[in-house]
């Protein structure tokens, strides 16, 4: 028998839309086959699959890998599905996961070379995009700080296209003690600012973003706090050489970390 949205197990999981319920059990969803793919592709963090019957015959390969694996795979009516979903039209797979948390102390024990911080980052659609973003550009950690975003939020999961399950997702609720503890792992911090004293490219001219480097980002309708901006090594504008007011926060943050991939390589 299929399940469908009134099975106690659907009704469980679709309870983990909700912040409170995410943290209180310590799992999320992941919702579609490329998240679900990379989520597999992390030993032990899919807990159970979901999915109607053409979904798991269309993505076979990882109802396989989700079976070798020990993890349940439950066939589920498309109105069970859509009730797991948050987005409109669902590709018929939903995967409850287990938080990927990672303490701070042990994301820079890693000796990384890139680290994004997020820091009071509330939109979700953002923080899940600048993750994809530093994925991309090489970073290996992305510390949330101050009052960011819960990285396990649906539309920040389905933002990062999988780079969630890339990085080290960090927690970190003090900023001060992010940006203390980045310092003594050895990391320059530059605040991405559009007020900010030096420019990005006379810092790659200068050869100051080959060193190891975390990018420090503060939302896009409030910027970073002053008191923040001020306790980085320095605070970094894009320029802008045209007649744009200014960058959204994605396309500054990818600015941003691809001019540091570009130095470090």
């Amino acid at each position: 028998m299929l399940f469908t949205p009134r099975t106690p197990r659907v009704v469980a999981a679709r309870r983990l839309q909700r912040r409170r319920e995410r943290d209180t059990t310590g799992r999320f969803l992941a919702e579609g086959p490329q998240a679900v793919r990379e989520a597999l592709g992390r030993p032990g963090t899919v807990l159970e699959l979901f999915g109607t019957p053409a979904a798991l015959d269309r993505y076979a390969d990882l109802a396989a890998t989700a079976a070798r694996d020990d993890v349940p795979v439950s066939e589920v009516t498309d109105d069970a599905v859509a009730a797991l979903a948050e987005t409109v039209a669902p590709q018929g797979l939903v995967a409850v996961c287990q938080h990927l948390d990672v303490a701070l102390t042990v994301a820079l024990s890693r000796s990384p070379r890139l680290v994004a911080v997020l820091a009071d980052i509330r939109d979700p659609g953002n923080a899940g995009t600048v993750l994809r973003t530093a994925d991309a550009a090489g970073a290996t950690a992305v510390i949330f700080t101050g009052d960011a975003v819960d990285p396990y939020n649906g539309k920040c999961v389905r933002a990062s296209a999988g780079s969630l399950f890339h990085v080290d997702v960090v927690r970190e609720r003090d900023p001060a003690a992010t940006l203390t503890a980045a310092r003594a792992a050895g990391l320059t911090v530059l605040a991405a600012t559009g007020h900010g004293d030096d420019d990005l490219d006379a810092l790659a001219d200068a050869g100051r973003l080959a060193a190891p480097t975390a990018w420090l980002f503060g939302s896009e309708a409030h910027g970073l706090p002053a008191e923040l901006a001020e306790a980085a090594d320095a605070r970094v504008r894009v320029p802008l050489h045209g007649r744009a007011e200014s960058l959204n926060l994605a396309a500054a943050a990818a600015v941003c970390l691809y001019a540091s991939a570009r130095a470090q390589r």
